[in-house]
């Protein structure tokens, strides 16, 4: 199960049923949990945390320092979620101490392909989806079953909210609420993530409500808060109009709104 070339560092934690492809690195501190799979030339580093049955594909380095000027080296860490897939030459670095949580954190179930890159102190949701190329700068937060197309970018401190769909080429300059799908460079509302809200099987009313709490914010030339004060009943009746509330609530650098290119 571990190839002969592989590295192993004595202060490695390795699980049942693991298996260690060709010439992989495996550094102190980290714990593979059980059926991890590196597949060859991987480079894990710690301390990190990695889940059961993830996949590293080859090339992939996780667990390295963060390449920002401000990390002196200071203990971290990255922790990753079980049977989330990481694709060919994805990099995710640890988290530092100045402006973050010392900690990067990659949730269960995600698919990251090729030359994804994940920055220090991002929490990244459960279920995500990462084409080629996309990219977290630092303290980026993603919510659950939120889907980025390739080449897609997102600067440092902005929150991309749950089941939202950010398409590909995209640079996302401020936040996006959760259910909505930007485009564009830069980045502007299109609508609700249609597709992705059919996927998580919403029922109908909710629905309804999404695209109700839709208009509010973006087609009633209300204030944000003004609109999110007209649909408090929304709100207690669909969990799912309280995700897309809350996360217009906790932006920091305000959302994404246009309808259309340079708007």
């Amino acid at each position: 199960m571990i190839h002969p070339t592989a590295v192993i560092d004595d202060a490695a934690v390795v699980g049942d049923n693991v298996e260690i492809g060709p010439y992989c690195v495996v550094g102190p501190h980290v714990v593979l949990g059980d059926g991890v799979t590196l597949k060859s030339h991987v480079v894990v580093k710690g301390p990190s945390r990695i889940g059961d049955g993830v996949q590293i594909y080859q090339f992939a380095t996780v667990g390295e320092d963060t390449p920002a000027l401000a990390y002196a080296g200071e203990e971290s860490v990255l922790e990753i979620g079980q049977g989330t897939i990481i694709r060919e030459g994805v990099t995710i670095h640890r988290g530092m101490a100045k402006g973050g949580i010392s900690k990067t954190l990659v949730g269960a179930n995600c698919l990251l392909m090729a030359y994804v890159h994940i920055g220090h102190d991002c929490i990244v949701g459960d279920n995500v989806i990462m084409a080629n190329n996309a990219s977290l700068a630092g303290h980026v937060e993603v919510g659950d079953f939120a889907n980025f197309g390739g080449y897609s970018g997102i600067p440092q401190f902005r929150k991309v909210g749950a089941c939202s769909h950010i398409a590909g080429m995209s640079l996302v300059t401020k936040d996006v609420p959760a259910y909505m799908t930007v485009a564009g460079n830069p980045a502007w509302a299109v609508g609700l993530n249609v597709e992705g809200i059919k996927r998580r099987n919403v029922s109908g009313d909710a629905r309804a409500a999404l695209k109700q709490a839709h208009r509010l914010v973006y087609r009633s030339g209300l204030k944000s808060s003004d609109a999110l004060a007209q649909m408090s009943e929304l709100r207690t009746a669909h969990p799912e109009v309280d995700t897309f509330a809350r996360s217009i609530e906790t932006s920091d650098v305000g959302i994404i709104r246009g309808s259309g290119r340079g708007a």
